[in-house]
């Protein structure tokens, strides 16, 4: 197995080296938006737990990890009025997985409306990622 690169740019994210338009952060997770979104309200999170992918990581961050996935869900579901998600995880290259920190994709889908292409639809402006940040944080809040 490869081992964990620390240098992959979620790493730089989560240790605030790059910037992100962040959902949500604890003591164990980040949310932030794609920046390369397949259609909006597109979220990414991670465990700050250094993972390769789900193969290498602890249960423990896994568990955390699934929690937070499934209440982020429901709030971008909620704050982009989505007909229903896709929520995806890679591991490794072949699989799909280009970022080689344990991340997942949530992906709202509307009905009738085909989603972009991830790396081929190029980066979203960063002020509507702002917004839609907001959005999902505020469905967060009121699903608290």
């Amino acid at each position: 197995m490869v081992s964990y690169d620390s240098a992959n740019i979620f790493a730089k994210i989560i240790r605030g080296e790059i910037p992100a338009v962040k959902v949500y952060e604890d003591d164990d997770i980040l949310a932030f938006m794609d920046v390369m979104p397949q259609s909006d309200g597109h979220t990414l999170v991670v465990p700050k737990a250094p993972s390769r992918n789900l193969l290498d990581a602890d249960p423990e961050t896994v568990t955390t990890l699934f929690a937070a996935v499934q209440r982020i869900a429901s709030a971008v579901k909620n704050a982009f009025n989505a007909d229903g998600l896709m929520i995806v995880q890679y591991n490794e290259a072949p699989a799909g997985q280009t970022v080689f920190h344990l991340h997942v994709h949530i992906v709202p889908c509307f009905e009738g409306i085909e989603l972009r292409g991830h790396a081929t639809g190029g980066f979203a402006d960063p002020d509507i990622l702002a917004k839609h940040a907001a959005r999902i944080r505020a469905a967060l809040q009121k699903d608290s």
